[in-house]
């Protein structure tokens, strides 16, 4: 994917997490693209996707302004394909863990 990056934000704790992907996506037009919590949460890893001037700028401002400062921070222009694949893997365990069961109105009326 030509003109595009990937940014990486690992910090340690949920709510630090949340803070520095607001941040994120607040400072340019970048995309949430997953996220990988490990340790129970206690260390956090965001990823997003943009055009590589707008990705640097969101980790750089989410590093200096979080309520916590990044364990590491990265970005990656143009990425490799199996860079994408990794990400894209992450990204459907996510979706995958969003998609509740879904009730018609029946249903919630049988219950």
């Amino acid at each position: 994917m030509s003109g595009t990056a990937l940014g990486f934000i690992e910090i340690s704790g949920v709510v630090a997490a949340v803070d520095a992907l607001d941040i994120m996506c607040k400072t340019s037009g970048v995309e949430f693209m997953t996220w990988e919590r490990k340790l129970g949460g206690r260390l956090v890893t965001i990823v997003i996707r943009g055009d590589v001037a707008s990705v640097t700028e969101a980790v750089e401002t989410a590093s200096q302004n979080a309520i916590k400062k990044p364990v590491a921070s990265g970005v990656i222009a143009n990425p490799h394909g199996e860079i994408e694949r990794l990400i894209a893997l992450s990204a459907s365990r996510f979706a995958n863990v969003l998609q509740p069961d879904v009730l018609d109105e029946q249903t919630i009326q049988e219950v």
